[in-house]
Order: C-alpha cells, then structure tokens, then sequence
C-alpha cells in the first residue's frame, strides 16, 4: 500500500495511506542502505505488519527541518509593518531554488501601501514572474489553495508579514492567534521537537518553524550565482564570471541598463561576499 510519512518519534513513523493513519516500522534492510526516512517521504507499506517496505526516490529533501519532497514555499512578504525586505526575499528565494523547490512570493499588507509603494510592488511583480516564480497577493487565498491543492508546502518570511492570518483565511477552521505555524495549528510550543505534517485545505503543511533558519553557508558562489536565473540570459566573455569585479561584464551592464533589478545585483554581491 502507497502513502506519505507525517509524523516520526523515535523509531514510529506514522503513515497516511488510503484515508488512514498507521504506526509503522522501519524495515531493518533501511539501515544497511544508509536510508533515513523523512517525514514527507513517499513510501511502500505491510499495512498488516505495520511496517515500511521501500521509500521512494525523492524530489529534495532538508536536514532542518528534515523534511523530504517539499514541493512549494511560501514566501510571506510585507510591504509595510514590517517594511519590505528585498534582500531577505531574495535570499529565500536562493535558498529555495537550490533546495529544488518552487517559491511563491506572497506580498501582504498591501492595503496599508502608498500609491507609490504599490507601484514599486507592481513593477517587482512583473520582474518576478518573468523568471518564472509565483507572485500572489495574501488576497488571492483561492488561486493559493488551488496551487497548493495535493502538495507538500512550507510558510516562510518575516515576522509579522502574516502568516497566520494567511492560513486563516486558508482554513478558518484554524482560528490562529500567532504567528508560528506549528503554534498557529492549535498544538502549542512543542513539547517534542518533530517534524510534522498537517492537512489543511487539500494540502500538507510543514509544521516547524525550521525552516526559516536555512541559510546559504552550504552552498558555494557559484551555486548561490546559480540561483539567479536572470544571469544565464547574458553571456559573458568568461563563461565562469562571477559578475562582480570582471570587466565587460554583460550581467553589470545589463544592472546598469535597468535590464537586471539592481536589488537583486547588489543582494547578489551580498551573498557571495560573505562566503
């Protein structure tokens, strides 16, 4: 029988399959093949034997939290209260492209923006999905729960952007009152530190706030270059151009055309200097 890894305490994996919960256990031959099974894993079951058979290929998977085939994030981002953080959205964007998985900005807060800011948000917009990434406003709850239906996601961004009342607006069965995930489902602080799975309109959360400590210490310049998709649409006279100190560079020359988002060239800069 087919299902998912939601829950793992200790050495007890709960796996949902056919509508049902059940308290599994690993096959040792998992151990010998130096498999560790994720929540999120897809997997093979004994539903008589209570134990897990095969754990599928995965599409990613963290270390923290450890999770496997996350398939959306969701990039809570405030316009106002707090400000707009370009350099944080665009380094979870890094960090989420790397670790395979589709991000998509949601702008809140929009409502309290200055016709000057929502222009500013709207030519972001624009920019964005040319690369190819998701942007909704948090008033688009409909098209988000379409996107999500049937997949793995994780909320991530500010503090205070919204997430809770995101998820509100998802589920109002919720009723949250913080802004923490796994507080805002009804469960509290956790008492045990486990990565948990919860079904909410159709589609799996990630219950940690984990995910928000990702960084890129583990990725090298030229994979946090990678990220940047916008790059590989210059060629440069080198092909290994870092797009920083090098000369006729055509990523600074298209920066200095207004072709590249200069926030993104100089958030760019930030990243790879601190390696």
């Amino acid at each position: 029988m087919k299902g998912k890894i939601i829950k793992i305490i200790s050495n007890l994996y709960t796996v949902q399959a056919n509508g049902k919960e059940y308290e599994c256990r690993a096959r040792g031959k998992f151990r010998n093949d130096k498999i560790t099974p994720l929540v999120g894993d897809n997997c093979h079951i004994d539903p008589e034997n209570n134990y897990i058979l095969e754990i599928e290929k995965r599409t990613n998977s963290l270390e923290r939290p450890a999770v496997a085939n996350v398939d959306y994030a969701v990039i809570l981002t405030s316009v106002v209260k707090p400000n707009l953080s370009l350099n944080l959205l665009d380094k979870m964007l890094s960090i989420i492209i790397l670790n395979k998985i589709k991000p998509i900005i949601c702008f809140s807060k929009l409502d309290l923006a200055t016709s000057q800011e929502k222009k500013t948000i709207k030519k972001l917009s624009k920019y964005y999905r040319k690369l190819g990434i998701l942007v909704i406003s948090n008033r688009q709850v409909g098209k988000l729960k379409k996107i999500l239906k049937g997949s793995v996601a994780v909320f991530t961004g500010q503090t205070g952007a919204g997430k809770s009342t995101l998820l509100n607006k998802i589920d109002k069965s919720l009723e949250l009152k913080t802004g923490e995930i796994s507080e805002a489902l009804g469960r509290g602080k956790h008492t045990t530190r486990h990565v948990e799975l919860f079904t909410v309109a159709g589609c799996y959360l990630v219950d940690t706030p984990g995910f928000s400590a990702l960084d890129l210490n583990n990725f090298s310049k030229e994979e946090i270059k990678s990220s940047f998709p916008e790059f590989s649409l210059y060629q440069c006279q080198f092909p290994n151009c870092m797009h920083v100190n090098e000369k006729k560079c055509a990523v600074k020359e298209a920066v200095a055309q207004d072709k590249i988002l200069k926030s993104r060239y100089d958030n760019y800069k930030s990243f790879i200097s601190e390696k």
